[in-house]
């Protein structure tokens, strides 16, 4: 019965000490890494923490896994998660492999169909991110913007300046607005 509890006391010491020693070598390889790899998620970023936890999980508990050999995996997810944000930073076909485009789902109070259905968002969502935003009528917004990490982006309609904001924007070609709100 005491197998359903704990093995013999020597494994139950060696998770105890390669837990705490495999989570401080991740905090510090994280801290040394910088602010980049704690930043929002985007789907590269999820997949590397996902990746990370795994290799904690797998150093913590199997045997036949050295804390060393976890400290290589752990420098080496978050090395190329380094070489990949500075690719990405420099080079705009990293850069939309990586983190995509924000997407525009709603323009000067429309709609916008396709780009709602590539998203897989709702009208009510996007009603959602706007009542979020203070903003009581949908007229009274420019865009909302789907941005990389899936967050929504509400922008006030102004005076009609420029909106340099949305420069980056991907907007559905030549699609009719849905004026049905």
């Amino acid at each position: 019965m005491d197998q359903f509890f704990f093995s013999e006391a020597q494994s139950l010491l060696r998770t105890l000490v390669v837990g705490v020693l495999a989570y401080v070598t991740l905090v510090v390889f994280l801290r040394l890494s910088g602010k980049r790899t704690l930043s929002k998620m985007n789907a590269f970023d999820f997949v590397v923490t996902v990746a990370l936890g795994s290799t904690l999980a797998t150093v913590l508990l199997s045997k036949e896994v050295a804390l060393a050999e976890g400290a290589l995996a752990f420098a080496l997810l978050i090395g190329l998660q380094f070489v990949v944000t500075w690719s990405s930073v420099r080079v705009r076909w990293v850069r939309q492999l990586v983190k995509g485009e924000p997407l525009m789902l709603l323009q000067r109070g429309n709609f916008l169909l396709s780009a709602l259905r590539r998203a897989r968002v709702t009208k009510d969502e996007i009603r959602a991110a706007v009542r979020s935003a203070g903003i009581a009528s949908l007229e009274e917004v420019e865009a909302v913007v789907l941005e990389t990490d899936g967050t929504f982006s509400v922008i006030r309609r102004d005076d009609g300046s420029n909106i340099s904001s949305l420069v980056s924007v991907r907007k559905p070609e030549s699609e009719a607005p849905d004026t049905h709100i």
